[in-house]
């Protein structure tokens, strides 16, 4: 009984997974209050600038979240969301800055980096090969504590607090995750899927995971290979 009782318990919470995902997505198929994956992080317990790069295809316009960072003292410490069509809302420490615009296409891939540092704020959004101009974003924030990584949902306390309303519908590849401002050039080798220094907090090719509910890996298009 007590096998049997662990048995259900890691089917229900999902068990980690150490994977070279170069190749392969995580498909949503559908909205859900609880299917999402856990990303395991390297251990840096105080960050002063970040980036992540993530690609994502997803017919959905509604609300959902693309990557989400929670710490202990902040669920939305580094949150990439889409409140709608062609609109990006960057969150850090709480304070949100909506990013409009950009190219978006509901039938095709998006690939999107944020860029973030603390000293003067400075936050910019690259979509598709073009990027925002340069806002200021919580300046002289700094980003400490064991960080709680999701893919698929929007963390409302740390770890938690899912709305099926904002799960994310659709595929997600390639997801890289610094603690640092990356040049402009490996952004755009990022975007056209040429070969770029992989995230050393996140590496979509050494990657750390957990899946919660309904999500699956699937074979990868994202590069539209011709098969015979």
């Amino acid at each position: 009984m007590e096998r049997l009782i662990v048995l259900l318990a890691l089917l229900c919470t999902g068990h980690a997974v150490h994977q070279d995902l170069s190749e392969n997505v995580f498909t949503f198929p559908l909205e859900s209050p609880t299917s999402s994956v856990k990303l395991t992080s390297s251990g840096v317990q105080s960050i002063i600038a970040m980036t992540v790069c993530m690609r994502y295809f997803s017919s959905v316009t509604r609300a959902q979240s693309l990557f989400s960072l929670a710490v202990p003292s902040e669920s939305n410490a580094f949150l990439l969301f889409k409140p709608s069509v062609n609109v990006y809302r960057l969150h850090v420490q709480g304070t949100a800055l909506d990013i409009s615009g950009l190219p978006h296409d509901t039938d095709d891939w998006n690939s999107v980096c944020w860029t973030w540092e603390s000293q003067y704020g400075l936050t910019t959004l690259w979509v598709n090969g073009k990027r925002s101009a340069r806002k200021i974003l919580r300046d002289k924030a700094i980003i400490t504590g064991a960080p709680s990584i999701v893919l698929g949902q929007d963390q409302d306390t740390y770890g938690g607090g899912f709305d099926q309303n904002q799960s994310f519908v659709g595929d997600l590849t390639d997801v890289h995750l610094w603690d640092s401002v990356i040049s402009p050039c490996q952004i755009r080798f990022f975007m056209e899927g040429s070969a770029f220094n992989p995230g050393n907090l996140v590496n979509w090719n050494d990657l750390q995971y957990s899946i919660t509910g309904s999500v699956h890996v699937e074979n990868s298009d994202f590069d539209k290979l011709t098969c015979s």
